[in-house]
């Protein structure tokens, strides 16, 4: 039997993944999603989401889910796979899998994400597990009673940690400026919660303790004093790196290693498209992934009309 070819193989089960799926569906492609852990990606880790239009508060494995109902619903394969490399073929993509498996398809929409910067300091590695973490919704209910830091001023460090005081002692929110980059509603939730304390101008040098985390070695990037912070765990939410390791020499990557991609989600490649976090682009939220998302599957059904494929 000869091997199945999609028309559109999606990379990356996150919002962006699932509505490019969807839209697909709907435009009866034949597609399928690539997903090597479980669908939603950085959503599905989110506690609490405010601003997705129709709900003014939804978990994100609720969302998740609902997503993926639907995307069930269009007959969109969705395949448990850890995507490992892309090349094309004389006339099809050939996406490469662990294990060297392949698929094949006649477009290819990226949407694998990004996933945490890490800060790179002695002691992170060591103890990630053990007190580091980069999930509060996984990882906050062991921390009850406990105190730990946060460490970033954007809106996921503040959401989180607004999400951790429903189990910590204390969170001190760890920033390296003299103000938060949060958007106004959660900045002033922050400052008026009482188990929320502050340590502006700050890094974190390193990571100390014994079997899981003690004490965190913070420098004043003012005054240059170094203080021991005890905490017992600590959560690093201080940006996030795009996951396009395996594109390398396939699609043009900005310097950050972001898809260069513009509206219409077209790629240096044609017949590859560039949907969500991957995308070079100035936010990066749900709402503009599965903007993307549905951009991207109208794009492949266009190139693929186009070209009577």
């Amino acid at each position: 039997m000869a091997k199945e070819v999609y028309d559109v193989a999606i990379i990356g089960g996150g919002p962006a993944g699932m509505t490019a799926g969807i839209y697909a569906g709907r435009g009866h492609l034949r597609a399928c999603i690539l997903e090597g852990m479980s669908t939603g990606g950085q959503m599905f880790n989110t506690a609490v989401i405010e601003n997705y239009p129709g709900y003014d508060s939804i978990d994100g494995p609720g969302l998740t889910q609902a997503m993926e109902e639907q995307v069930r619903k269009w007959d969109v394969d969705i395949l448990y796979k850890h995507v490992t490399g892309l090349k094309r073929q004389t006339d099809v993509f050939e996406v490469e899998l662990l294990g060297g498996e392949a698929v094949q398809a006649k477009t290819v929409i990226l949407a694998s994400g990004s996933k945490p910067r890490k800060l790179e300091v002695p002691g992170e590695a060591e103890y990630q597990g053990r007190g580091v973490s980069y999930c509060a919704t996984c990882d906050g209910a062991f921390f009850r009673g406990k105190n730990v830091a946060v460490i970033g001023g954007g809106d996921s460090a503040v959401e989180e940690s607004l999400y951790l005081t429903r189990f910590v002692n204390k969170v001190t929110i760890i920033h390296r400026r003299d103000q938060l980059r949060a958007s106004k509603h959660l900045q002033e939730r922050a400052f008026a919660d009482p188990k929320i304390e502050f340590m502006w101008d700050s890094v974190v040098e390193a990571i100390e303790g014994q079997q899981t985390v003690e004490q965190l070695q913070v420098k004043n990037v003012k005054t240059g004093t170094v203080t021991s912070l005890p905490v017992d765990g600590v959560f690093i939410y201080i940006g996030m790196f795009p996951n396009t390791g395996f594109l390398q020499g396939i699609v043009e990557l900005d310097q950050w290693g972001y898809v260069v991609a513009g509206e219409d989600t077209a790629t240096s490649e044609p017949g590859i498209f560039a949907a969500g976090d991957i995308r070079a682009k100035e936010l990066r939220q749900i709402v503009t992934a599965v903007a993307d998302g549905a951009v991207a599957a109208m794009a492949a059904e266009r190139y693929l009309s186009e070209r009577g494929l």
